[in-house]
């Protein structure tokens, strides 16, 4: 087994694919790549049995082979390296993985291929398209609002919701929630599935740079999704995804419009002098004023900061929690939002004004807590 490839191309390949290495895995295999060779084309897998990812390129080869590669001192190598063709040969007799370059010779040993976890066979798959932008943005959109409890696995990962009409991704850990609705896009087969954060970390950052559509398919338990010269292949959570729709309020009368840049700014200063257990901003609306303020009882921090606003309702004092305010102002684009209320112990909701693309339906909702007196 042996071929030729440019330094920085494989480099780049291989860090797309290293998104899925563990640090502790339970299998040794699963600390390697996979270097599947046919002809002039590589094939390059790495797993950690949950996601899959595998990527090919094009390299000088007139051989065929498999081996598993020690993957953090192969990737530590090329990066070392400066752009230049090297040369990969398998010594079998050695049990070594020879790489040659212009500065001299490395050898490292290999892990017979044929021990690399197979991918799952997708039986009974429905298939979607969308735009790889579009899935990027989706996923952007409504990965920090995810949870991170590992009672309630199904709220640790993105729920994905098909139909013909629209296209639906919600993301939730009970005390926020976002619902990114594209009804611009369809799906033929109307499905539910939820997808962990581990493969949409690795998608968010491989789409990013990607414009032309992906192909997601998918059964009951394994979603597979495919773009350029890219397949990542994940075990879905299992279970049955909360009723998001019910806990969105759908009568909230008093509703404020404000810039999000200076809401969000004051937000951050004001917090500062937040209880830090709580984090807790107090909002007090009435006409075209915004009272944005918090307190620390325990070290008689305060701060108190006025700002204008357009609020159309009841006078009314709401508290949030100051980070998942940030965080929701932080992951939307638009200049101008309302946060619309019903009372101070109902949900807030957070919509932008401006800035959507096309057919793009953002909500993000936030839990109040509970005002001192």
């Amino acid at each position: 087994m042996k071929f030729i490839v440019s330094s920085g191309a494989l480099l780049k390949q291989l860090q797309i694919a290293s998104g899925v290495l563990n640090n502790n895995n339970t299998l040794a295999i699963l600390d390697n790549f996979l270097f599947d060779l046919k002809k002039n084309e590589l094939l390059i897998s790495a797993s950690d049995l949950e996601t899959t990812i595998s990527t090919s390129m094009v390299v000088e080869s007139e051989d065929n082979g498999l081996a598993a590669i020690p993957a953090r001192m192969i990737l530590d190598t090329l990066k070392a390296l400066p752009e230049q063709p090297v040369t990969f040969i398998l010594n079998e007799k050695t049990n070594t993985f020879e790489l040659s370059s212009d500065y001299g010779k490395y050898s490292l040993a290999y892990v017979e291929g044929d021990e690399f976890p197979k991918l799952p066979e997708m039986e009974e798959v429905s298939t979607t398209t969308i735009k790889g932008e579009i899935l990027a943005n989706a996923i952007t959109k409504t990965l920090f609002a995810a949870g991170n409890d590992d009672l309630r696995p199904v709220m640790s990962g993105v729920f994905f919701q098909f139909t013909s009409d629209s296209l639906t991704f919600v993301a939730t850990d009970a005390h926020k929630l976002v619902r990114y609705r594209r009804n611009d896009c369809k799906s033929d087969n109307t499905a539910e599935f939820i997808m962990p954060r581990k493969p949409l970390t690795v998608l968010k950052s491989t789409l990013a740079t990607i414009g032309e559509e992906v192909t997601i398919r998918y059964n009951e338990t394994n979603a597979q999704f495919q773009f350029e010269n890219i397949v990542l292949t994940c075990r879905l959570i299992d279970g049955k995804y909360p009723n998001y729709e019910a806990v969105i309020p759908k009568e909230n009368p008093n509703v404020m419009e404000i810039e999000r840049s200076t809401f969000l700014s004051s937000v951050k200063r004001v917090s500062i002098f937040s209880n830090k257990t709580t984090n807790q901003v107090r909002l007090k609306m009435a006409g075209s004023e915004l009272q944005v303020s918090a307190e620390d009882v325990d070290f008689a921090n305060k701060a108190h900061e006025r700002l204008t606003c357009n609020y159309q309702g009841d006078d009314m004092e709401i508290g949030f929690n100051s980070r998942f305010l940030v965080e929701m102002l932080n992951n939307l684009e638009s200049d101008v939002v309302n946060l619309e209320m019903s009372a101070p112990n109902r949900a807030g909701i957070i919509i932008p004004i401006d800035g959507n693309e096309e057919g793009e339906d953002v909500l993000m909702l936030v839990m109040p807590v509970m005002l001192n007196s």
